[in-house]
């Protein structure tokens, strides 16, 4: 076999939902394709790399130090979203209708995974509720057991901070990332957001 082609389905098989199959399909497209349109989609692959970073107050993926979106004078910055990470804000920005500003969590509470809440965005978050005073926090997670946890979790480390503290509605499939949720369901989710009720 071609080396050079071997090693570029090795390496498009490291990408999300791409398979062996898959990945040979995307290499002899990208070899077929004329030499200018290929060096196009790699140059944008590394202007990517090299000029998105992080936002330092949202944790958004930002050409700038602060992201548009937190940077914004029409956005509400009494209402902060959680959510997981990032391509969770990009379905709900989809959907048109929220108009506060977000808060990326860097994923859900799994202690069998060792996912901590210091290995989460946590102290950022509260953090940013302590200096900003938000008027409300929407968790903005979708359905899974990890999702209730952290929610649940969040809910309780602002009980006493007089901040209303809300939740998707449950209209959200069971076991369900907010990216796979289709535009229709995830807007009357957030429209119909309800309190979180946590115990003692």
């Amino acid at each position: 076999m071609i080396a050079s082609l071997e090693k570029l389905v090795d390496v498009l098989t490291t990408l999300p939902a791409i398979g062996r199959k898959s990945a040979w399909r995307l290499a002899l497209h990208l070899l077929e394709r004329p030499a200018d349109q290929v060096s196009e989609i790699a140059q944008a692959i590394l202007d990517v790399r090299s000029k998105i970073v992080k936002c330092r107050r949202c944790f958004m993926y930002s050409e700038t130090e602060v992201c548009e979106i937190c940077s914004s004078a029409r956005r509400d910055q009494s209402l902060i979203c959680v959510v997981e990470k990032s391509h969770d804000i990009f379905a709900i920005e989809k959907i048109g209708r929220f108009r506060g500003i977000y808060h990326v969590l860097g994923g859900a509470l799994s202690p069998l995974s060792g996912i901590t809440p210091d290995k989460l965005r946590i102290p950022e978050l509260v953090q940013r509720i302590k200096d900003e005073k938000p008027s409300e926090i929407i968790i903005g997670f979708g359905g899974s057991a990890e999702a209730e946890t952290t929610a649940l979790y969040l809910a309780k480390l602002v009980k006493n901070s007089g901040i209303r503290i809300t939740r998707l509605a449950r209209g959200l499939p069971a076991g369900t990332e907010l990216e796979y949720v289709d535009q229709i369901t995830l807007g009357q989710a957030l429209n119909e957001r309800t309190d979180i009720h946590y115990g003692e």
